[in-house]
């Protein structure tokens, strides 16, 4: 009888812990997966991300897609979860989608993060941010690090605003309008 995967054992994570006050940043599991597809299929999640719902398979597609960035390219993306709770709250890290975009963000460290709506306003995307920042600078210190923001997307933008990301062009995606920008280097 074959074992279900959910019993198989953890493999060792390629991903880098993080800590900040509230949040721990680890590599994904897979008991995020239930977590990860609610908070996919919330309207006030998916609103400026494609504005359509998730599928529990589109979300686990997400996740190892977040897992081979980190086996493929040595940076990826974080599982955000609350220390006070232990419970899954988002991603934040750095991918290469090889995204058709015109400018291209090819060979960039597209910087993203994504959190439930039940946290926004809390601050943790700015930890979640800054903790991912300061961990990637020291090891890419020649990288352009991007990301692109639905320009509806206030709070998001004023994240990005605040590590010093600015506009550099608008430009559309999946036939929709979308924000893209940049971070200088010091």
């Amino acid at each position: 009888m074959t074992q279900p995967l959910s019993l198989l054992a953890t493999p060792p994570s390629l991903v880098p812990e993080l800590e900040t006050p509230d949040l721990r940043l680890r590599g994904p599991r897979i008991t995020d997966l239930p977590e990860a597809a609610a908070i996919a299929a919330d309207p006030a999640f998916y609103r400026y991300l494609g504005n359509k719902p998730q599928t529990e398979e589109d979300t686990w597609r997400r996740m190892l897609g977040q897992q081979g960035h980190w086996s493929l390219l040595g940076f990826g993306a974080w599982a955000i979860e609350e220390k006070a709770t232990s419970r899954y709250l988002g991603t934040v890290g750095f991918f290469d989608f090889q995204r058709d975009l015109t400018p291209s963000l090819k060979g960039t460290l597209e910087a993203g993060w994504v959190l439930a709506p039940r946290v926004h306003g809390l601050g943790y995307a700015s930890q979640a941010v800054q903790a991912a920042l300061n961990w990637a600078e020291p090891r890419f210190p020649t990288a352009r690090i991007t990301c692109i923001i639905d320009p509806d997307n206030a709070a998001s933008l004023g994240v990005a605003q605040k590590f010093g990301f600015r506009e550099f062009a608008r430009t559309t995606y999946h036939s929709e309008p979308i924000v893209l920008l940049e971070r200088p280097r010091s």
